[in-house]
């Protein structure tokens, strides 16, 4: 049976919070940079390293936060974690030095790896018929986490550099003790296993996944896919002020128009769309769809066009859902914690290869001594989503035959 409103509610506010809780403090990190030097090479290197170290946390940590939750209950572990994060949004606010601020990053990527428990608690609670819907719901949080953080983080960023993690910590803790009430374990103490301290390696958990799960092939269209996405994120701000000439309002405004997408696609096009055509279909349609979305933004010849091409999204946002409920339907329930925190930390990975790969692309195909070509990374995601396509179609041709 299905688990009450307020458990979802929970989980659906945990991870509309890790997104603004990413997003909050973007705004104003160069401003909290400069309060240790002002040196625009120290600012810009050191605003890298505090993306990076926050990407390989929790590449680090998911598998681990997974394990644990495998072994005690997804309960605690998600409650430890959101007071952990609370109480490193208030350290990192009133940080003395950049030494404690860097170490205020390192756990803020540790516990912002509960993504991890919060799925797997979703894989427990879900049926077949609404497994894909549900996993939907954590896309949806996330997309509107991705619109609300930078805006919310710019606004409050005014009154101080220290005033947006200390809405973040007001919000965490907030939803702390909100779970403390209405959570409740969703992993039976019989179902739970022994902790394994190999399963806490990431290396060791991704290549179990990666080679020998049922599911191998999904997981590497799973990352595949992922790493196509990064492309966003990656070169949208360079790409859009190269070709378009955006200022940083016309750049917010295309990338909340992201997020509104995203989220749309997520939390209500797979409830409507993947019930009707089924999982596999969902899949198929949307890779490809995506495939040729990523073709059109490099193309584009005007910046209006992106925001038709935007809209596509909301069709594509059923992608990811449906391949995470896939990968999790072969998956034992006491394993669920493994398997979606090695889920987490290969999203983690496409976060720290994904930026080296488009940034590299662009620079290369920007400069004046051969071709101009800014759009090359999109293509370079559009090729990657195009071996996803034909990967699914032979293996859905396999498990048909």
């Amino acid at each position: 049976m299905e688990k009450s409103t307020g458990s979802k509610l929970f989980i659906f506010i945990t991870i509309l919070l890790d997104a603004i809780g990413i997003g909050i403090v973007i705004p104003i990190w160069p401003e909290v940079i400069r309060r240790f030097g002002t040196d625009a090479s120290f600012v810009s290197s050191y605003f890298g390293y505090f993306i990076s170290v926050y990407a390989l946390m929790q590449f680090i940590a998911s598998p681990l936060l997974g394990s644990l939750s495998d072994k005690f209950g997804r309960r605690s572990v998600l409650l430890v974690s959101l007071l952990g994060s609370g109480l490193d949004y208030l350290l990192m606010a009133f940080a003395p030095s950049m030494f404690i601020l860097f170490v205020g990053r390192i756990l803020s990527g540790l516990t912002g790896a509960n993504q991890t428990v919060a799925s797997s608690y979703i894989a427990d609670i879900s049926t077949n018929e609404n497994r894909t819907a549900n996993f939907g719901m954590i896309g949806a949080a996330f997309g509107i986490g991705f619109v609300l953080g930078p805006a919310l983080g710019g606004f409050v960023g005014t009154f101080g550099h220290q005033w947006p993690f200390i809405v973040a910590a007001i919000l965490t803790l907030t939803n702390f003790f909100f779970g403390l009430f209405v959570l409740p374990e969703s992993l039976p103490k019989e179902k739970r296993r022994n902790l394994d301290m190999a399963r806490l390696n990431p290396l060791k958990s991704l290549t179990k996944i990666l080679f020998q799960s049922k599911a191998t092939v999904l997981i590497w269209v799973y990352f595949l896919t992922n790493l196509a996405g990064q492309v966003h994120p990656s070169i949208w701000t360079l790409y859009t002020a190269y070709k378009f000439h955006w200022n940083s309002l016309q750049v917010g405004l295309s990338l909340t128009a992201v997020g509104v997408a995203f989220g749309l696609g997520q939390g209500f096009a797979t409830r409507i769309i993947t019930p009707r055509i089924g999982e596999k279909n969902s899949v198929k349609y949307g890779t490809a769809l995506l495939a040729i979305s990523y073709i059109l933004y490099a193309l584009a010849t005007e910046g209006w066009m992106l925001y038709a091409i935007i809209s596509l999204m909301v069709v594509c946002g059923v992608v990811m859902p449906s391949l995470q409920s896939l990968i999790s339907k072969d998956t034992p329930s006491e394993k669920q914690g493994e398997l979606q925190g090695s889920l987490v930390s290969l999203m983690s990975l496409t976060s720290i290869i994904g930026p080296i790969l488009y940034t590299t692309l662009f620079s290369f195909y920007t400069k004046v001594d051969h071709v101009i070509f800014p759009g090359a990374p999109y293509m370079a995601a559009a090729v990657i989503s195009f071996i996803c396509l034909l990967t699914m179609l032979k293996q859905f041709k396999n498990q048909t035959a």
